[in-house]
């Protein structure tokens, strides 16, 4: 489980080639599509994924602004008088003016950053477990239409053997040998049979138009490709788990709220220094400026220096470092919670896991005895019962026997397959609540 395998250029441009082909092919062609090439499109077609990416540029960003503060920033600007001055305004009119500023010392700011890089590293955790849950989706949906095709197959035909099972039972009651309501019966098993293969096709196209939502692929044009679906690993509950990508984006939005919380708790006692410089460029262009002050104004002006901040009484910023305590308990809690509903998800998954396993174990041996079943029949009908006629013999078989055995076995290979799919749905859910969906993304780049 700890092996890394590395992703092939050669398959990833294979995929994007087939990709590229289907997206412009008609859509009534269908092509195999291999369980990978639907994993990578469903996470680039993914709405979910795209926001999720939508929020890691904006933590980017504001991880950005909040260590900008210490870069000086400058501004430009001018105070050309439009039309004669009259009077005195108390400014000088410039030709350019310009500020610089910038964060000098300020412990809160430093906790700011530090929130705002956690609050990066959630996101982006976010971002990989929303893409988990699409891998997910996506392999989830392909297995399981893989499987509805083999069953629809399988029910074909038994649709194919109920026919020829209710052309016998006509023919044997017009002779007189079964009663009609033999005929009745195999009437109804055909029409049940009928019905059960409208509700795989109906499933069947449900499943397509999900692929072709999570993929963007035309509706229709993906054929499942059997040989592309990896074996699922059968991990354990009591193996080492690791914590899902949505936990630890959990505990670490609470970790970016608490740093959040202290910087607001800080900011009440901490003093703060900021520089300033200023820069103006007088004009006595339309202005008589200089007829109020002392000495002329002149032509180029420049200050600096440090601007020292004291919170002495400040009821507003000691009201949001409450609030801010109270956003980190919450988060706190919520992260907390995840973990438990995590924890009961995969006791709940393992109980269930052992219950399929035992499940499709019986399925398949059902399966392996309904076929040896008809090949014993297929025998008989063939060779004969190998006894004698008379009393207590045993009754020589009928094709009837034939159609109703195949109709068994056939039924059994379905009931097979469906609790193969159970099982390795619940692997699949198991594998992602222990954190080991990356293991299964590697299995599929790997195949």
């Amino acid at each position: 489980m700890d092996v890394r395998i590395g992703d092939n250029p050669l398959k990833r441009w294979t995929r994007m080639l087939v990709c590229m082909a289907m997206a412009t092919a008609p859509a009534l062609v269908s092509a195999q599509v291999s369980l990978s090439t639907v994993v990578d499109l469903a996470q680039r077609n993914s709405t979910a994924v795209r926001l999720a990416q939508a929020d890691v540029d904006k933590a980017n960003a504001a991880l950005s602004q909040t260590k900008d503060v210490y870069i000086p920033s400058l501004m430009l600007g001018s105070g050309l008088p439009a039309v004669p001055s009259v009077g005195f305004m108390g400014g000088v009119p410039s030709i350019l003016n310009g500020t610089v500023q910038s964060m000098v010392f300020s412990l809160p700011q430093h906790s700011y950053i530090a929130a705002a890089r956690a609050a990066l590293q959630a996101a982006t955790l976010r971002l990989k477990d929303i893409r988990e849950q699409v891998t997910l989706d996506a392999s989830t949906a392909y297995i399981e239409l893989d499987t509805v095709e083999h069953e629809l197959d399988a029910a074909r035909q038994q649709e194919t053997f109920a026919d020829r099972l209710v052309t016998i039972e006509q023919q044997r009651a017009e002779a007189g040998i079964d009663p009609l309501s033999d005929l009745l019966q195999a009437q109804l098993e055909a029409a049940q049979l009928k019905l059960k293969r409208l509700h795989m096709e109906t499933r069947a196209g449900t499943l397509a138009k999900q692929l072709t939502a999570l993929t963007g692929l035309p509706t229709g044009s993906i054929m499942p490709d059997h040989a592309s679906i990896p074996e699922i690993p059968a991990v354990r509950a009591d193996e080492t788990g690791r914590a899902t990508k949505g936990i630890e984006a959990a505990q670490m939005y609470a970790l970016s709220k608490q740093k959040m919380a202290r910087g607001d708790t800080k900011y009440t006692l901490i003093p703060q220094i900021s520089f300033d410089a200023e820069y103006l460029r007088s004009t006595k262009l339309l202005n008589d400026a200089d007829n109020y002050y002392k000495n002329p104004i002149p032509t180029n002006n420049f200050s600096s220096g440090f601007s020292i901040q004291v919170p002495l009484f400040d009821l507003v910023h000691r009201a949001k470092a409450r609030e801010s305590a109270a956003d980190a308990l919450r988060a706190t809690v919520e992260a907390e919670q995840a973990q438990r509903q995590n924890e009961v998800q995969i006791a709940e998954l393992t109980g269930s896991l052992r219950e399929l396993d035992t499940m499709a174990e019986i399925a398949s041996l059902k399966q392996q005895i309904a076929h040896e079943q008809l090949q014993a029949v297929l025998a008989q009908l063939e060779m004969g019962n190998g006894a004698a006629a008379g009393p207590g013999a045993p009754q020589q078989l009928t094709p009837k026997a034939e159609q109703l055995a195949r109709i068994d076995e056939r039924q059994k290979f379905q009931d097979s397959l469906d609790a193969g799919f159970d099982l390795a749905k619940a692997r699949l859910s198991l594998l992602r609540a222990l954190g080991h969906m990356e293991d299964w993304l590697q299995e599929l780049h790997a195949k």
